[in-house]
């Protein structure tokens, strides 16, 4: 008898908000492999697959800019997750993160790498992201989206990077995940 492998195919679908209304942690790591889906606005649209993330939880993680606060800055990681928090860093990379959980949990998953594309200033770059991203609504946004596909199933775990300023615990949570 021939060996037979049946591949099930995961018809690419927009992620519903209650796929980020869940654990950070959990969400960082089932992201991996998902679809970045970009909109340029002038007919061209990419798809780029999510290879490194890192979840901050709360106001409770010291690494997570929730953490100082309610500010005019942090105001959407307060909301339901399902939507952008986009910020910038040294004047010219905007990061891009996904609100996480519901509202008052202030947590987000830093996107840190998409195939081609490591670290998350370079990433940021390639998806032209801006401030106009800020709170967009990734279940109704007609620019970025986050679709299915299939699961990654091996991926790494590491302590995140560059956040040494936390102190422990938080610079040893091995809340870093990639392919």
């Amino acid at each position: 008898m021939t060996n037979c492998y049946i591949r099930i195919m995961i018809k690419n679908k927009r992620l519903k908000a209650d796929f980020f209304q869940r654990d950070t942690v959990t969400v960082a790591q089932d992201l991996l492999g998902k679809l970045i889906v970009r909109d340029f606005g002038n007919g061209e649209i990419k798809h780029y697959r999510i290879t490194e993330t890192e979840a901050y939880c709360g106001q409770e993680d010291l690494a997570c800019h929730s953490s100082k606060g309610r500010t005019k800055r942090t105001e959407i990681m307060f909301q339901d997750g399902g939507h952008i928090y986009v910020y910038l860093i040294y004047g010219m990379y905007w990061l891009l993160n996904f609100v996480t959980e519901n509202e008052e949990n202030a947590s987000a998953v830093l996107i840190r790498g998409i195939e081609g594309f490591d670290g998350p200033g370079k990433l940021g770059r390639e998806l032209q992201l801006d401030r106009s991203f800020y709170g967009e609504n990734l279940e109704t946004s007609t620019r970025l989206w986050v679709e299915d596909s299939e699961p990654i199933v091996n991926f790494k775990s590491t302590p995140r990077i560059g956040i040494d300023y936390a102190g422990e615990p938080w610079v040893s949570k091995r809340w870093r995940f990639c392919t």
